[in-house]
C-alpha cells in the first residue's frame, strides 16, 4: 500500500493507484478533473521518486520540477507528502 499524506493527514491507495481520489480526501481543490486548469496542482515535498514520470498534460501545464498535477498522476509506491 502507498501512502499519500500532508503535514496533518494521510490516506493509504494501492501501489499504481491515481492519486486524485486520495488527495480529494486530504482536501485538494479539484476543477476541470482533466489536467487543463492547474487547480489541484501540488508541491510535493516529499517522495517524489514514488511517482509515476509527468504526464503530457502536466507538461503542457509547466509545473516546476517539485510540483504535479493530482489528477494527472499516479503513485508507484512507498510514500507521497504533498503541501497545496
Amino acid at each position: 500500500m502507498a501512502i499519500l499524506k500532508t503535514d496533518t493527514k494521510e490516506v493509504e491507495l494501492p501501489d499504481g493507484s491515481p492519486t486524485m481520489n486520495a488527495a480529494e480526501e486530504l482536501g485538494v481543490p479539484f476543477g476541470c478533473r482533466q489536467g487543463v486548469c492547474g487547480t489541484c496542482k501540488v508541491e510535493v515535498v516529499e517522495g517524489m521518486e514514488n511517482l509515476e514520470p509527468k504526464t503530457e498534460r502536466e507538461i503542457e501545464l509547466n509545473l516546476s520540477p517539485n510540483e504535479r498535477s493530482m489528477c494527472q498522476c499516479k503513485i508507484k509506491s512507498g510514500v507521497v507528502k504533498i503541501r497545496f
